[in-house]
């Protein structure tokens, strides 16, 4: 056996067996969490170590329990999912509507500092978040929007326009100028070519892009707390799992039935959008 035989087969195998590994860190937590969330509490307390559920305990009363209205008993997530699906989406159509010029500037304009403005869009991220909690408070405060859902989807769009533009401007860069050159001379602008030529071709990284976004703005919970922690009634649902979480007389199968809605969402538009987030993610990374 030659050495380039056996580098193809050892990093064959190494590649499976990563892959593998992989897949059990994720898969196993999720599976023990969606077990439990279907597994009546008196059951779990009995046998704490079985993980197994059996026909005559298999229950979705937990899933009934986490979506009914706090009026009705229950822990409210319905109206929790609605306003983090409204936060989200708000999020990524305004970053998208502020991304997309901007990357499209920076990757077609010529002007003066134009690879070190490139370089600061990902720059930002050197900061924590963290810094800027206790300043946007203050100032949306002042503004009024400290306690709304828009305040909260204008601070989340603070957070993930620099690296939107990133991510588009890598893509837009492999479009051929000569398909734009070809618009302009059948009379078309700058913003007519945007929307009607480089827009559909650069759908896969729009489609990246905005799932990116997306799972930034569901999964967030600092800013969420930090502004919505005083009115429950627009509270997202990573702050409905947190109140779960500390909550001493909720089963910790409710619990574990709010951590599967919360993250069933994110997974179901992942894999919706696999093909597309794929392509989106490795565009630009061959320019030849």
């Amino acid at each position: 056996m030659t050495r380039a035989q056996f580098e193809e087969r050892f990093f064959g195998v190494a590649r499976r067996v990563t892959i593998a590994v992989l897949a059990l860190i994720t898969l196993v937590p999720f599976c023990y969490m969606l077990l439990l969330s279907v597994k009546p509490i008196d059951a779990l307390l009995l046998d704490p170590g079985s993980l197994w559920v059996s026909g005559k305990d298999f229950t979705l009363d937990t899933y009934r329990n986490v979506l009914q209205s706090t009026a009705s008993g229950g822990q409210g997530f319905l109206r929790l999912l609605l306003n983090s699906l409204l936060v989200s989406l708000g999020t990524v159509l305004l970053t998208l509507a502020a991304a997309v010029p901007g990357a499209y500037a920076v990757s077609r304009l010529r002007f003066f500092g134009n690879r070190q403005v490139s370089a600061l869009f990902l720059a930002v991220y050197l900061f924590p978040s963290t810094l800027l909690a206790v300043p946007l408070f203050v100032m949306f405060a002042k503004v009024g929007l400290s306690g709304s859902l828009v305040g909260l989807a204008v601070v989340y769009i603070a957070q993930t326009v620099p690296v939107s533009i990133y991510m588009l401007k890598n893509y837009f860069v492999t479009i051929p100028v000569s398909v734009e050159e070809a618009a302009a001379l059948d009379g078309a602008g700058r913003l007519t070519t945007l929307r009607r030529v480089v827009l559909p071709l650069a759908l896969p990284s729009l489609m990246a892009t905005g799932l990116y976004v997306f799972m930034i703005a569901w999964n967030e919970f600092l800013f969420a707390l930090l502004f919505l922690a005083a009115d429950p009634d627009r509270w997202t649902v990573s702050l409905g799992l947190q109140q779960l979480s500390n909550g001493i007389e909720v089963p910790k199968t409710v619990l574990m039935a709010g951590s599967v809605i919360l993250t069933i969402p994110v997974v179901l538009l992942f894999y919706a959008a696999e093909r597309l987030l794929t392509e989106g993610l490795t565009s630009g990374a061959d320019k030849g």
